[in-house]
């Protein structure tokens, strides 16, 4: 039997930015990111756009970097597989929800470029977690 491949990759802008702590204390993030498609219609020669938006959930060290440095507008990079979860809401119908399960992320958006605002309580801060500026994955 053969192995699949589950592999997604999206570059795209932060629309919302949720982070939680679990029961373990390990950060959760959940973002939702919009990726465009543009085209002109062969008909009416208008351009066209389409967005789609991607629920993006990331765990641990990963999330805590989120949680400090990301905000809506930040454009990321994020590669991860896709999962999607099942669960019976109140009327008892079968509900689905999609999702990108991040393993890598890298921010697009160059520091102090202006294309997003920095958290305020995180200005010109590097991350507490012990690690260098060498050490941060973007």
């Amino acid at each position: 039997m053969s192995r699949g491949l589950n592999k997604a990759m999206i570059i795209g802008n932060v629309g919302n930015v949720e982070v939680r702590y679990g029961s373990s204390g390990d950060a959760i993030a959940t973002l939702s990111i919009a990726t465009s498609e543009n085209w002109k219609d062969k008909q009416s020669g208008e351009k066209r756009e389409r967005v789609e938006w991607h629920r993006v959930v990331i765990y641990g060290k990963l999330a805590e970097i989120v949680e400090k440095y990301v905000n809506k507008g930040t454009k990321l990079y994020i590669e991860g597989s896709i999962r999607t979860n099942k669960w019976t809401d109140n009327q008892g119908q079968d509900r689905y929800t999609t999702e990108i399960i991040a393993r890598d992320m890298q921010m697009l958006d160059s520091r102090g470029s202006g294309a997003q605002e920095e958290k305020p309580a995180e200005k010109g801060r590097m991350p507490e977690s012990g690690l260098g500026e060498d050490d941060i994955p973007f």
